[in-house]
């Protein structure tokens, strides 16, 4: 490794480390600026034992004195302490139980939609303006412009309901399967768009031309040249896309109520269960700079001729 690219990494290692501070920093005073708290809801508390239980989790105290406090034990113990609502367990237990699911949906769902949308990009792209090309377009603009709710509800609606193919409820065996197609059809969409571009614009570069006219090889020039420079793009987006898609499937683990990571979010945010937000938007963070990080550094592997600074 290059002094130049250890620079560039340990650089974009401590911009991701201050970019995490500061979404911890934001999302906690927001968090407690909004009006009421996380026992307002219990059913027949007395004043004396909302006290007793802001006291016992801390919520008592002056609050710089919690987010120095909360700031200390993320950074010194990863420790996110204990859930307000469900009593007796730690976030962190929380969110590993529920990413257990929610990975294996998002690294299933993120790959199926990076081979699907490369695989019909580089179709589209090879048979510009013909019949397949248009249909491609058709399909994958249609894709980009419906929200996840409605196709996760039309595909419910028809696989689940009407042909009774596919179990609706995402804990059971064979349940990932609809939620998987849900998540994977915008980014293949999206990616089969990219794909399309970027390789229509290197395939009208001089260096394919001077390839084509040395003789080289129809499949040689895609495969060997055309198509691994059109990536880049790709991996650009493919890094994030994948943490969104293990943290942000609020809406679809819903639909199909698959036991992940954004139903127990989605749970925090109504209960006002704080360390739960907290620890779950951590976590998001840390799989966004992660994915952004790897997703640069990948742009070395792919293409040599770009100087990381």
């Amino acid at each position: 490794m290059s002094p130049k690219t250890l620079k560039y990494i340990l650089k974009r290692i401590a911009l991701a480390i201050l970019t995490v501070w500061v979404v911890i920093t934001v999302t906690f005073f927001v968090m407690h600026a909004v009006p009421g708290g996380p026992f307002l809801g219990e059913k027949a508390i007395s004043q004396a034992a909302q006290a007793a239980l802001e006291a016992k989790y801390g919520l008592d105290k002056p609050l710089m004195e919690q987010y120095f406090t909360y700031l200390k034990d993320v950074v010194t113990k990863f420790d996110f302490g204990p859930s307000l609502k469900q009593r007796g367990r730690m976030v962190l237990d929380i969110i590993y139980d529920g990413m257990k699911t929610s990975v294996k949906l998002g690294v299933i769902a993120a790959c199926l939609a990076a081979v699907t949308g490369i695989v019909l990009g580089a179709v589209a792209a090879l048979n510009r303006n013909r019949l397949i090309d248009k249909v491609i377009m058709v399909l994958t603009t249609a894709f980009v412009s419906m929200p996840s709710f409605i196709i996760g509800s039309l595909l419910l609606t028809l696989f689940a309901v009407q042909l009774a193919l596919l179990p609706a409820n995402g804990a059971t065996s064979g349940g990932l399967i609809l939620p998987i197609i849900t998540l994977a059809l915008y980014p293949m969409a999206y990616i089969t768009r990219l794909t399309r571009s970027s390789m229509l614009d290197v395939l009208g570069q001089d260096y394919i031309r001077t390839a084509k006219a040395k003789g080289v090889s129809g499949f040689k020039v895609i495969f060997g040249h055309a198509l691994k420079n059109s990536l880049i793009p790709v991996i650009t987006y493919f890094g994030p896309m994948l943490a969104y898609i293990v943290t942000g499937s609020l809406v679809v683990e819903q639909i199909f109520a698959v036991p992940g990571i954004g139903r127990a979010f989605v749970s925090s945010i109504t209960n006002r269960d704080y360390p739960m937000v907290m620890g779950t938007t951590i976590v998001l963070a840390i799989l966004i700079v992660v994915m952004n990080l790897v997703s640069d550094i990948l742009y070395k592997v792919v293409d040599p001729r770009i100087n990381l600074e």
